[in-house]
């Protein structure tokens, strides 16, 4: 799996402050999508072991802060053994942290996958440019929903 960037202390996508992980690669090609570059599952650099260090370290650092992993698209097939290992080793170091996922698959597709063992909140839902809101919190169009993976609740 290739990543585009890690943000540290990013405060626009989630709750609270998060390490970013922006994932490259993506199937759904949703028209006007912000990140249109992160199509490409080759752009980036390779996730690697020792960038899975350099995450947990981040993480470390303050206590507070949570996990955010976005793209491009972090559940394409190609993206989804690597998310899952990085979701699984974040939640076995630090249990306490929380791990927000944005995918253009539905829930209902991706509910059952291992990956949502530990995954707090999905974001989910293809951008749709014809329900593209600005107002909205953590998406971009009406149709994405924030869902409390643990209890399966519409949050927005």
């Amino acid at each position: 799996m290739n990543y585009a960037s890690v943000l540290d202390f990013d405060y626009l996508n989630g709750e609270g402050v998060r390490v970013s992980l922006w994932v490259s690669g993506c199937p759904h090609a949703c028209h006007n999508c912000h990140n249109p570059l992160l199509w490409n599952p080759n752009y980036g650099k390779p996730f690697t072991e020792k960038s899975m260090k350099g995450l947990l370290k981040l993480l470390e650092r303050d206590m507070s802060k949570d996990l955010s992993i976005l793209g491009g698209e972090p559940l394409a097939p190609y993206n989804r053994d690597t998310v899952t290992q990085i979701c699984k080793t974040v939640k076995e170091t630090y249990p306490e942290k929380n791990i927000w996922l944005w995918t253009g698959y539905s829930y209902e597709e991706v509910k059952d996958l291992e990956v949502m063992k530990y995954v707090d909140i999905v974001v989910d839902g293809k951008f749709i440019e014809e329900l593209k809101d600005e107002n909205l919190l953590w998406r971009g169009s009406s149709n994405q929903r924030v869902i409390d993976v643990k209890t399966g609740r519409i949050l927005l």
